[in-house]
């Protein structure tokens, strides 16, 4: 058969294409229910690039071995390189009705397809399909779990939460999916979902393997999302120092006493002004010799920023410093490290504050990498050849100001540079942190107006697209005006594809525009 197939290609070569389609068909007829001849044919069929009459090979060899073996995937493969994604979600589906245990070989080869999808199209249409599947057939629990799959990502918190509630409970688990979930959704700041996850699984009660530690990250998580709005009112903040009190006097577990009590000492420092109780705090936990150095190390790292907070900067190094000894080629050493040159930024020390974020750059911590190169950038950008940094000090003493909560003086420090300079490299940076100050403030008029600014003036800056997606995002949820946070993500999808934000833009966008299930 592979012979004909040879001559039928002669023929399509010399141009006799009648000849050709004849000799291929004829290939096909005389195939037998034999899977090694069937897989050979086709794949001759496929190295000359005919997928048309490899598809066909497969489709006879499914009839001709009477579905004992139905060339799913193969065939999937075939439809991927004709542009058919339709007709391959439909073998990937019919194998996985054949056999459940396909589940993560079809997700595996989904995963590439979907990421290949420079115009969303694929993931359109299996959103809506693998939607349909699993709302007609709710009993079969695969189509669940492809959908908890896909939720995770694309980073869809609510509808993944949705799911692995449901399997969780159909298949009496034991929470753990549930509980890997909140932690994903905490490290994306998806902290509404994470929040609904905590409470799902204290809900299940004390039985559960995860009920102690759930209780204590709700409160943690309802801390660092309180902590994160832009203005929290002091009537809460106040309620959930209230209860960490509660929950602290009720933890037995030492690692979770300590990390509630962290948490707290940074509420009343930062937010409500009580500096002295919580130094007093930490200052406790770290002369513990009870608890492990990790532990302590990470209480350390919370009163050294109390420390900066409160202008006592030689202390707040001397920890930092200490930190970063104790744990040299360890994750929380490495931040420890930025958080000091970071220290050193914030008081002009550029040149030694760069060479140290440099190092950084190949830091084992994702997030202390990306902090450093950001920072590094930073400097190394608003630097001036003739060594002046007028501007990149007033930049980095607004930054210190801000990072103080005072805002005012931080605002009129960065009005400085624009009164200084007509025009300079650091504008778009100036026009973010204003934009930021003023959000925290309530004034999302003026804010947005600055955003705008960015969007329009420095639309290669590195800060566009984050500019773009926090104008969208507070048009839809601060200004209430849901067409123009539409109109803003769809450009900010047009316009920088490539961008972090672009999944949560997607999500925002179907979100308005009324799709259902995402």
């Amino acid at each position: 058969l592979k012979y004909l197939v040879d001559q039928g290609y002669i023929a399509f070569r010399k141009g006799d294409t009648e000849k050709a389609k004849k000799i291929y068909e004829e290939s096909i007829r005389k195939l037998e229910p034999n899977q090694q001849q069937i897989a050979e044919l086709a794949n001759a069929f496929i190295i000359r690039n005919e997928n048309e009459y490899a598809e066909k090979v497969y489709l006879k060899g499914r009839q001709l071995l009477n579905n004992s073996y139905p060339f799913g995937f193969e065939l999937a493969m075939i439809y991927e390189r004709t542009g058919e994604f339709k007709k391959t979600l439909e073998e990937y589906f019919n194998m996985l009705e054949l056999n459940k245990s396909y589940l993560t070989t079809i997700e595996d080869r989904l995963q590439f397809d979907l990421g290949n999808d420079p115009d969303n199209s694929k993931n359109e249409l299996f959103r809506k399909y693998l939607l349909e599947k699993s709302q007609k057939e709710p009993d079969k629990t695969y189509y669940s779990e492809m959908l908890w799959w896909y939720s995770v990502q694309q980073k869809d918190f609510e509808l993944a939460l949705i799911q692995a509630r449901s399997l969780d409970r159909r298949l009496r688990e034991d929470g753990g999916r549930v509980f890997q979930l909140a932690k994903m959704a905490i490290s994306n700041q998806e902290y509404a979902s994470a929040i609904e996850a905590y409470k799902y699984l204290v809900s299940k009660g004390k039985e559960y393997p995860f009920y102690d530690e759930s209780r204590t990250e709700l409160l943690n998580t309802r801390f660092i999302q309180m902590v994160s709005h832009p203005n929290p009112s002091q009537k809460s903040l106040t309620e959930l120092e209230k209860e960490f009190e509660t929950e602290i006097s009720l933890t037995e577990n030492r690692v979770q006493s300590v990390i509630l009590t962290k948490n707290l000492a940074h509420l009343d420092a930062f937010f409500l002004g009580k500096n002295e109780g919580a130094i007093g705090m930490l200052s406790k936990i770290v002369e513990r010799n009870d608890i492990d150095l990790r532990l302590k190390s990470q209480a350390k790292l919370e009163l050294a920023d109390i420390y900066l907070f409160t202008d006592n900067v030689w202390e707040a190094t001397l920890l930092y410093q200490q930190v970063y000894m104790d744990f040299k080629n360890d994750e929380i050493g490495e931040a420890a490290k930025f958080k000091n040159s970071k220290l050193s930024y914030y008081i002009g020390e550029f040149k030694w504050a760069q060479s140290q974020l440099d190092i950084l750059k190949a830091s084992t911590s994702k997030l202390t990498a990306n902090d450093a190169m950001s920072l590094s950038l930073l400097i190394s950008e608003h630097f001036d050849a003739d060594s002046n940094t007028i501007a990149l000090g007033y930049y980095s003493r607004a930054d210190l100001l801000e990072y103080r909560n005072r805002d005012e003086d931080a605002l009129k420090t960065l009005d400085s540079i624009a009164q200084v300079f007509k025009d300079h490299s650091i504008f778009p940076h100036l026009y973010m942190a204003k934009a930021r100050i003023l959000m925290k403030e309530g004034k999302f008029q003026e804010a947005d107006t600055l955003l705008g600014t960015i969007v329009k003036s420095y639309a290669d800056d590195i800060l566009a697209d984050q500019a773009l997606f926090l104008r969208a995002r507070m048009n839809e949820q601060d200004l209430k005006d849901a067409s123009k946070g539409m109109a803003y993500y769809e450009s900010l999808m047009s316009k920088y594809p490539g961008s972090i934000y672009v999944p949560e833009s997607r999500k925002r966008f179907r979100s308005l525009r009324g799709d259902k299930g995402f």
